[in-house]
């Protein structure tokens, strides 16, 4: 064989699936252009057998069988004439492309609230009026608060809270006028600093533990 004889892997027809190899493609090109059809079920089922053998790991998988046929089809592009114990599989169904995932974040300039926010927020918009409607708003005031100052490092006004509070809610959540404080800031990140003293604690005492 000289130089000018070989064959680049650049230069060979494309594999639709790799693992089954360049000879399993072959065949199956082959079978494509038996015009008989007895003769191209027979080495279509031949195919299935070898690719079967290919796998054995899979053999008792469910739908073993429907999976190795519906590789067949695809590796024939769809064009080989044989008839499956399973129904066929469409190329426009295989090319088709998924919906696009909707993103989580409904306020994308607030995401520092996060998203379990909005979604204690919406359960308060269907709470009926009262103490415990009145509590639950607090509560989640003083967690954005929180959450704000993990953000910014700094201070905040209630005002922006119950501002960032209305908007979110959708005008449903008005306490921009309201005569109570929500938590200060010293209170909210003091929890903090007692958790973050405590991990760092155990760490130490777990890195100090004698071994044996």
């Amino acid at each position: 064989m000289t130089i000018d004889d070989l064959e680049y892997n650049t230069e060979r027809e494309h594999l639709i699936i790799p693992e089954y190899g360049r000879h399993m493609q072959k065949m199956i090109n082959h079978a494509k252009t038996i015009k008989n059809k007895d003769e191209r079920e027979r080495l279509a089922k031949a195919i299935i057998s070898v690719m079967g053998n290919m796998q054995p790991h899979l053999r008792d998988v469910p739908d073993f069988q429907h999976k190795l046929w519906d590789q067949l089809f695809i590796m024939s592009n769809f064009e080989l004439d044989v008839d499956s114990p399973f129904p066929k599989p469409s190329k426009e169904l295989l090319e088709e492309r998924p919906a696009p995932l909707k993103y989580p974040q409904n306020f994308p300039k607030y995401r520092f609230y996060g998203n379990n926010i909005k979604t204690m927020i919406d359960v308060a918009n269907t709470w009926e009026e009262g103490e415990l409607k009145e509590a639950l708003i607090y509560t989640i005031a003083n967690h954005m608060k929180k959450c704000f100052l993990n953000w910014n490092k700094d201070t905040v006004e209630d005002e922006v809270i119950y501002d960032h509070l209305y908007e979110l809610s959708g005008g449903k959540i008005n306490l921009r006028n309201s005569d109570e404080d929500l938590s200060d800031a010293n209170s909210l990140m003091r929890s903090k600093s007692k958790y973050s003293s405590n991990k760092k604690h155990k760490k130490n005492t777990n890195r100090s533990r004698k071994r044996y």
